[in-house]
């Protein structure tokens, strides 16, 4: 592995050199495919896997901006824990970069409430974990609570050593989890013994390096953070669900309390106007005879022409993630093809400017679902109404997700009487 500058504002990307053409995967939220005992990124067929540690290195020294080659799938895994991607980072030398810093600052409480994971966040001015962990028997209990900078990191952090139960070893050969774990790289513990090839470098080793997989598994924000996180048993995939839930926040678009209260201090006649053809859920249901669970339109934020934007908050509550899947909620391409539908259908209608009439789907072509959408994101639906002729419509449509594209569609619809 080697561990190259990169200009500001690139983030941290993994470039695999033994692939042709050296793909690159970006560290961050989106691309994560697999939080099984560890953190697996992921971009079409390609696949870098355990990233947690070296980005919690980067991380905990203040690297916002790196590029990490590597021959394998894998980085070195060391002695289990960032203790050594640390000494060649300072050997390396830091370099101070002249644009601002930007920093990821949820403005009000997250929580998450996983199986036996619970995890919060609160707004603070600094960056600070404080953990608890435990087994399911409650064997080697252990607290601690410290701020994440780079003195404490060095110091308090990176030396935390991987850890696993004996009778947990079994499980993890048999589904190729651990194929090169030894006593050298990791802590065995067994019933009340401690196995390892030397004595635990701190107290708590067990949740310092609980707390080194959060700071790890937080950097794919991609900006460091700024808050104070409590974190009860927590688990890479706990930590995956929580990183969703601050970019839902900090991401939430047009917030009805602050895009149409007035500012403070001035009279509701100076406030301003709502964006044309805005419709919050009431509005939605009269433009629309779809009624929850079958209603995938949570607000119109605009239309603009021809062109219309909505959103849909995917919450856990939705009912099919009861079966889509259970313990890794993902929201069916279906229905996000349903979504793109519904919102069609309202600007169809509006453009027609009729009445007692429904927006029948007729066909859909050139669908693509290009990233997986899971509970906890926000939707944007934007639709453009490329044709009408009398009664028929047709229009191109994508959902985003932060941003980024993870479905799109042609659809066709016909007009008929309610």
């Amino acid at each position: 592995m080697t561990m190259l500058p990169a200009p500001a504002g690139s983030g941290i990307r993994f470039r695999r050199v033994d692939l042709e053409g050296k793909p690159e995967i970006e560290a961050r939220v989106e691309n994560v495919a697999e939080t099984n005992r560890s953190t697996t990124l992921a971009k079409g067929n390609i696949k870098v896997h355990t990233v947690e540690h070296v980005l919690a290195a980067l991380a905990g020294y203040g690297v916002d901006n790196a590029v990490i080659e590597l021959d394998a799938n894998e980085p070195p895994i060391g002695d289990g824990s960032s203790r050594e991607f640390g000494r060649v980072i300072q050997a390396a030398g830091i370099a101070a970069l002249p644009d601002k810093r930007e920093y990821i600052a949820p403005t009000e409480p997250v929580e998450l409430h996983v199986g036996e994971t619970m995890m919060s966040i609160f707004p603070d001015e600094n960056f600070k974990i404080t953990c608890t962990s435990a087994d399911r028997k409650g064997q080697f209990t252990q607290f601690y609570s410290t701020e994440i900078n780079p003195g404490t990191w060095e110091k308090e952090l990176s030396h935390a050593r991987t850890f696993c139960f004996f009778e947990e070893i079994e499980y993890l050969i048999k589904n190729g989890l651990i194929k090169g774990g030894t006593l050298e790289n990791a802590v065995v513990i067994r019933d009340d013994a401690v196995l390892t090839t030397e004595p635990l470098r701190y107290a708590e080793e067990f949740v310092r390096h609980k707390i080194l997989d959060i700071v790890g598994d937080l950097s794919l924000l991609g900006k460091p953070l700024r808050g104070h996180i409590i974190a009860v048993r927590p688990g890479h995939a706990g930590n995956f669900e929580l990183a969703k839930k601050i970019l839902e926040q900090v991401n939430r678009p047009l917030r009805a309390v602050q895009t149409f209260a007035p500012p403070p201090g001035k009279p509701a006649s100076e406030a301003p106007p709502a964006a044309e053809g805005a419709l919050d859920v009431e509005g939605v249901m009269k433009a629309l005879p779809h009624r929850p669970p079958f209603l995938f339109v949570d607000r119109v934020l605009k239309i603009e022409g021809n062109k219309i934007f909505a959103l849909k908050n995917v919450t856990i509550n939705e009912e099919y993630f009861r079966g889509h899947f259970p313990g890794h909620p993902i929201m069916p391409g279906v229905l996000q093809l349903e979504a793109m539908a519904q919102v069609a259908g309202i600007i169809l209608l509006k453009t027609a400017n009729v009445s007692n009439q429904i927006a029948y789907f007729m066909s859909a072509e050139k669908v693509k679902w290009r990233k997986p959408v899971f509970a906890g994101d926000t939707l944007l639906i934007e639709i453009e109404l490329t044709k009408v002729r009398g009664k028929i419509g047709k229009a191109k449509g994508v959902c985003k997700v932060a941003g980024e594209v993870v479905s799109e569609a042609e659809v066709t619809f016909m007009l008929r009487d309610a």
